[in-house]
């Protein structure tokens, strides 16, 4: 079970951190992603961590302005994201793989569990 949180109303140029809680199971048996759907458009690839957090992966789109990480004591990965554009308005959805293999996948076809998402909008 995924939550996300930390969505909101912000300025273009604003920061925000969300959250992804998992419960039941520990969180550090799942590579983990990021995927948003911004309105009339398919979901998209955003960021992906490792087990460990030891290897992150990002869209071309976000490289330098976001960084995603992980608690594996607290259960929780993050996605902070600074610099945000009118464009970046999306729901937000942080999302579990349990593939064997080590290298962390852009495909959402991949990840087997995901959370509800949060509203992330960016707007004067």
């Amino acid at each position: 079970h995924l939550v996300e949180s930390g969505g909101g109303l912000v300025q273009p140029g604003d920061s925000l951190k969300l959250s992804c809680a998992a419960s039941g199971r520990p969180l550090a048996n799942y590579k983990m992603g990021w995927f948003r759907r911004a309105p009339g458009k398919e979901r998209a690839f955003v960021s992906a961590i490792s087990r460990s957090g030891g290897s992150t992966t990002y869209a071309d789109s976000v490289k330098g302005r976001f960084t995603t990480s992980r608690d594996n004591v607290k259960n929780t990965v993050y996605l902070q994201m600074n610099s945000l554009k009118p464009e970046e308005t999306a729901v937000y959805y942080c999302a579990a793989d349990t593939g064997a293999y080590a290298t962390v996948s852009k495909n959402g076809d991949d990840y087997e569990y995901w959370g509800q998402g949060t509203q992330v909008t960016v707007s004067s």
